[in-house]
């Protein structure tokens, strides 16, 4: 099966095996001025490219899984609404068929990355899983009783507006006091720029200067904490404060037995960003006999979870089977 992890920046996509390994990937910038049909061309492009570098194997290719961001109707194969791209009611599935001679199946690209860590990354073996991804924004994807959880209206997993602070700043979403309002990468940029607009002092605008980036990325913040900056150390901590209280209400509310954190900022910083969130949400479970019973883990397959758990729900959906490791074929 082929993957696609479609972002608002770039696009990867993967092949996977039957046996769950990965034998070929290609990754290319998303370009969302092109519109919706433009994007979807060079999504047909990538593919076609990655079919041709897998050769003769490429006929053992049953279908093609996108993850795409945003609200997606993964029954009809529409993007309903996707911000980053600014798609609306946008029919994916179909169009992108068009270009290939294979189904095409599609779902949210975080729901793609929380299979593909329950499959093949730091989830294998859990039977409740919930997966946290921390980056520009947050996102979340559920898996219960070893099936993925859309909900009622496929609107399942959207963790990061889980309200932490009822008062608290503006959401992208548009409410106050949201998780992702709070502690993703973009609101720790927010505190950062505000900081230093009111005279904190800080090293990060410095270090943006000499990368030659205009946003607070991943390895801007990872410099500022190696050179002890006194402001990011502050918002970090806030930050992980904010998202040890979202794990704990997550917890308390679903019961999983493992809790997968990943994206950006978890992949650059590690166990380092990781151990505080987790000492503050375990200070929150309701029931403090279960603390041994709960697994709070770094993800483990970076940018690849997202292409590989869209492969992996295609061949779900397309070969009829629960989700689990490849093993036919």
């Amino acid at each position: 099966m082929i993957g696609l992890d479609l972002g608002g920046t770039s696009m990867m996509a993967i092949a996977l095996s039957h046996q769950g390994r990965m034998i070929a990937a290609r990754r290319r910038s998303t370009r969302p001025s092109l519109g919706p049909d433009g994007v979807t061309e060079r999504v047909a492009k990538t593919i076609q490219r990655l079919l041709k570098d897998l050769g003769k194997t490429a006929r053992f290719v049953l279908g093609i899984g996108i993850g795409a961001p945003g609200v997606v109707d993964h029954r009809k194969g529409i993007v309903t609404y996707a911000p980053n791209l600014g798609w609306r009611d946008y029919p994916l599935a179909k169009n992108l068929q068009s270009y290939l001679d294979l189904p095409v199946i599609i779902d949210n690209d975080v729901n793609g990355g929380a299979v593909g860590e329950y499959v093949l990354g730091a989830g294998r073996g859990s039977r409740n899983l919930v997966a946290l991804f921390i980056g520009t924004g947050i996102g979340g994807g559920i898996i219960l009783k070893k099936k993925l959880y859309h909900g009622s209206y496929g609107r399942a997993g959207e963790l990061g507006h889980i309200k932490i602070l009822p008062d608290g700043p503006i959401c992208g979403c548009g409410q106050r006091g949201c998780a992702e309002g709070l502690a993703s990468r973009t609101a720790m940029e927010r505190d950062i720029r505000q900081a230093i607009a009111s005279g904190r002092p800080s090293i990060i605008p410095s270090i943006m200067e000499q990368s030659g980036r205009d946003r607070m990325t991943s390895s801007v913040i990872q410099e500022a904490l190696h050179k002890k900056d006194v402001l990011m150390q502050e918002i970090i901590q806030q930050a992980q404060k904010n998202l040890g209280l979202l794990v704990a209400s997550i917890v308390n509310f679903i019961d999983p037995d493992c809790v997968v954190i990943g994206g950006g900022v978890t992949d650059r910083l590690g166990e380092s960003f990781l151990q505080p969130i987790r000492e503050i949400a375990t200070q929150h479970f309701l029931r403090q006999s279960s603390l041994e019973q709960i697994a709070i883990v770094p993800a483990q397959l970076a940018g690849h979870a997202g292409g590989i758990g869209s492969a992996i729900l295609a061949w779900q959906r397309l070969e009829k089977v629960q989700i689990g490791k490849p093993g036919r074929r």
